[in-house]
């Protein structure tokens, strides 16, 4: 009685403008009252973009350059080091058969992408700093750590990338080791160009894209792949005489393109857009518009993505070691024992893909190859490193400076990273990779369930709600992925032919799937199957309480008093 009592008064006192009520978020757990701080806490967000005014347009090319922006940081994550690997070994291993799966794969993210945007827009707030204020203590702190260790694999690879093309640029006088150390550098110094402006910082981004797309379009123009068998492969959904290699492959295709992290980023750079959440017109408008950006840029990443898997396929699959050696030998290029004297199937990674290009159409396309890395790897360790500190700073409630925040999250994924680059020969990574791609496939869970939870709770999005059609899909494509990530998982672990290794993974399932569990009947709570709402107060939390603190959290115009 008295908790209706007391939502009755709620709900007379919560203004209401513009058809959007100001007070828009409930908690699934109760939040920790909030701090009033002295000045505004921002991280890249120390300027927003204005967004110019129209008068009854339907569409504005004005206003979509204004809101150009975050979408292809986002979409950077979909061209990192290991997505090359996985398109690479995807034409070498497969041919054009498997460009339909990286088609799916790369639609399901935009999906998926829209979700994080909506959230952004309609809240104020990332996933991050939603989690941290609707989960209790313990699952936000299991939360977070499973997010870090995504970052940490995704970092190895994107960092190590750089370290490849610097590798291979320098024909082998820089070392892995020294290549990380340079990318970590430069890194820093990268991180700080919004100081001058976060438009320019986003145009170093377009460059840096445009460079890929120069590089591996390139490879394209030169290989000349044949066109009628790409677009069959890339709109049949079928793969004729595939096994358990191209099913593995598919698989690792879905785990490498939908990243966790990216996720969280892209909920957190859409609040860089001057839009005033109290205006139901302005955020539908946002949406839309960012829902346009993130269109244009992920089609811009999945051709680059096509030029690669086309280069690789045309002119690499089904050769064999003995091939490629005999074609290197006979060009007079540098590391012919790479390849091994035998007939099987030819493996190949980023390294070997750079040397095997530059055996068959010369020293140009292995440079050019090397550039497009370089691109892709330093680009990718920007927006990781702006993962780190959105994931950190949401979760933990930090408020450091911002060059304690960027040395703390740099520092997380440097040691593994130089670990690997002081004991590991760039020749021999594919295990270490494949290995990364298992452990950020093991955390999707733990980005893609928490933004179909929140995002489906009108008590948080009010009239940007997922409706039953986004509801039902969105829970069939998160179980769909999660599902193939799995497969990935267990195919990975039952290879290790380690009993003792079988053992602890056993072990560590359990507790993974336990906690999986508790974030999925969340969702189905939030999802409106309230037939596994086994608690008051869960029900409270998602029905009847409105919370009254996250107002001056969400939005510093205005506070609520309890």
């Amino acid at each position: 009685m008295k908790a209706e009592q007391e939502g009755d008064l709620l709900e007379e006192d919560s203004p209401q403008e513009n058809g959007v009520q100001t007070n828009q978020y409930s908690a699934i757990s109760p939040p920790a009252s909030p701090v009033v701080e002295d000045e505004p806490f921002s991280t890249y967000f120390e300027e927003k973009v204005p967004i110019p005014e129209s008068v009854n347009q339907v569409f504005s090319f004005r206003k979509l350059w204004a809101f150009t922006g975050p979408g292809f940081l986002m979409s950077i994550a979909y061209l990192d080091p290991g997505n090359i690997e996985s398109d690479l070994q995807s034409g070498a291993k497969a041919g054009f058969k498997l460009l339909w799966v990286l088609l799916g794969a790369t639609i399901i993210g935009l999906l998926l992408q829209r979700l994080a945007a909506r959230l952004g827009v309609v809240t104020g707030m990332h996933l991050a700093e939603v989690c941290n204020r609707q989960y209790p203590t313990v699952p936000r702190v299991i939360l977070w750590l499973m997010v870090e260790l995504a970052i940490i694999g995704s970092d190895m690879q994107e960092v190590i990338g750089c370290a490849i093309a610097l590798n291979l640029l320098s024909v082998g006088r820089i070392p892995l080791w020294a290549g990380v150390l340079i990318t970590i550098t430069d890194t820093f110094v990268f991180l700080f160009l919004d100081k001058y402006g976060l438009r320019k910082l986003e145009a170093f981004f377009g460059f840096l894209i445009t460079v890929m797309a120069v590089s591996f379009g390139y490879e394209y123009v030169l290989v000349k792949p044949d066109q009628p068998e790409l677009l069959k492969g890339m709109f049949v959904p079928y793969c004729a005489g595939c096994g358990p290699v191209q099913l593995e492959q598919a698989v690792g295709i879905v785990g490498a393109v939908i990243m966790p992290h990216n996720i969280y980023l892209h909920s957190a750079l859409v609040k860089s857009r001057d839009v005033d959440r109290k205006n139901k017109k302005e955020v539908k408008e946002a949406n839309k518009y960012f829902f346009i950006e993130s269109t244009i840029a992920l089609f811009i990443s999945f051709l680059i993505n096509v030029f690669v898997v086309a280069v690789f396929a045309q002119a690499f699959y089904n050769k064999t070691n003995m091939q490629v050696n005999e074609e290197c030998n006979a060009t007079g290029f540098p590391h012919t024992d790479l390849f091994p004297l035998n007939n099987e199937t030819l493996e190949v990674d980023i390294f070997k893909g750079g040397v095997v290009l530059g055996c068959y159409f010369g020293p140009a396309a292995l440079y050019i190859w090397a550039i497009g890395i370089l691109a892709a790897g330093q680009s990718s360790t920007m927006t990781g490193t702006y993962s780190g500190q959105f994931v950190m700073e949401g979760f933990l409630n930090l408020r450091w400076s911002r060059f304690a925040r960027v040395l703390l999250t740099r520092s997380i994924a440097i040691v593994p990273t130089l670990l690997v680059a002081i004991f590991q020969d760039v020749q021999h990574l594919t295990g270490m990779n494949d290995f990364l791609n298992v452990l950020q496939s093991m955390q999707l869970p733990f980005a893609l369930i928490p933004i179909l939870t929140f995002t489906s709770l009108k008590s948080i999005m009010n009239d940007f709600a997922n409706g039953l059609v986004w509801k039902i899909s969105g829970g069939i494509v998160i179980l769909v992925v999660c599902a193939i990530n799995m497969y990935f998982v267990v195919v990975y672990v039952t290879a290790l032919n380690n009993v003792a290794l079988y053992v602890i993974a056993a072990l560590l399932s359990v507790a993974y799937l336990c906690f999986v569990g508790y974030l999925v009947w969340h969702c189905l709570i939030a999802l409106g199957i309230s037939c596994v709402d086994c608690g008051s107060r869960m029900q409270l939390g998602l029905s009847r309480h409105t919370d009254i603190y996250l107002l001056n959290d969400m939005d510093t115009d205005a506070l609520v008093d309890r």
